[in-house]
C-alpha cells in the first residue's frame, strides 16, 4: 500500500512545533515524523508527499466570500518554506498546479483505490472513499461511498469556517446529519438547494468537492444525469 501524505498540514504542525528551533532541527523532525508514520502503518510499503502550489481554481469560484479570505495576515511558521523545500528535495513531494494538494491526493487515492491510505487530519478528506489515517489519534479507518456522500453534503449546510465557506446559520453537524441521513445524493442536493438556493449550492459544491480526476469541476447530480441522458 501507498501512504498519501498531506505535506501542507505537516509543514504547519511541525513548523510551529519547531518555531524556536533551528532549520536543521525542523527538517530532522519532519524526517522522523514521516518515518514514524511509515512504521505505524505496517501495510504501507512506500509514501508519496503532496504540497499545494500557488494557484487554485477555487479563488475564481468563490463569490459569496473570498476563499480562505479569513486567513489573510496569518503568520506562517518560521521554517515553513524550508520544510516545503525539504519535502520537495528529499521526499520528491508533488506540488499541485491550479488546485490544492487535497485535490491531488484525492485524485491519486481514486486511482489507487484500496491500495492507498490518505494521511491527514483534515476532515475534508472524509468525502473520499477508501482508507484514511489520523496520525494524531493513530486511527486507521475506512470511508464507504454512502458515508463519503453524507460527509460531503453536510459541509454544504455547515460551511467551513477554516476555508471561509459560508453555510446555513444555525445548522451544525447534528442538524445537518439529521436533514440528510438516509437520502440519495440527488435528494441531499435538493435539501441543500432548499436551504441555500441553487447558486449558493453550486458554489459551495465546487469549493468543497475534492477532485477525483484532473481538471474536474463538480456538477450537481441532476446535471450529471442530464448530461448522461444527452450523451445517450
Amino acid at each position: 500500500m501507498i501512504a498519501l501524505i498531506d505535506g501542507d498540514m505537516l509543514c504547519y504542525r511541525i513548523g510551529f512545533a519547531c518555531d524556536k528551533e533551528s532549520e536543521e532541527v525542523a527538517t530532522s523532525t519532519m524526517y522522523s515524523f514521516i518515518a514514524d508514520i511509515m512504521v505505524e502503518l505496517d501495510e504501507v510499503e512506500e509514501c508519496e508527499v503532496f504540497l499545494s502550489g500557488k494557484t487554485n481554481f477555487r479563488n475564481d469560484v468563490a463569490v459569496t466570500a473570498p476563499y480562505k479570505g479569513n486567513r489573510a495576515g496569518n503568520r506562517k511558521p518560521t521554517h515553513h518554506q524550508a520544510l516545503r523545500d525539504y519535502l520537495v528535495n528529499e521526499w520528491d513531494a508533488d506540488v499541485s498546479d491550479n488546485e490544492e494538494a487535497d485535490d491531488t491526493i484525492a485524485i491519486r487515492a481514486t486511482e489507487l483505490g484500496d491500495e492507498a491510505i490518505i494521511v491527514s487530519l483534515d476532515k475534508d478528506f472524509d468525502q473520499v472513499v477508501g482508507w484514511h489515517y489520523n496520525f494524531a489519534k493513530k486511527r486507521l479507518y475506512y470511508i464507504e461511498p454512502d458515508e463519503g456522500d453524507l460527509n460531503f453534503y453536510m459541509q454544504f449546510l455547515m460551511g467551513d469556517r477554516i476555508d471561509n465557506i459560508i453555510g446555513v446559520k444555525g445548522i451544525g453537524c447534528v442538524k445537518a446529519a439529521k436533514l440528510l441521513e438516509d437520502k440519495t445524493p440527488y435528494e441531499m442536493y435538493q435539501v441543500c438547494v432548499e436551504h441555500l438556493g441553487e447558486e449558493r449550492t453550486l458554489e459551495n459544491g465546487r469549493l468543497l468537492y475534492l477532485r477525483r480526476k484532473k481538471g474536474e469541476l463538480w456538477m450537481p447530480p441532476e446535471a450529471e444525469e442530464t448530461a448522461s441522458d444527452e450523451e445517450e
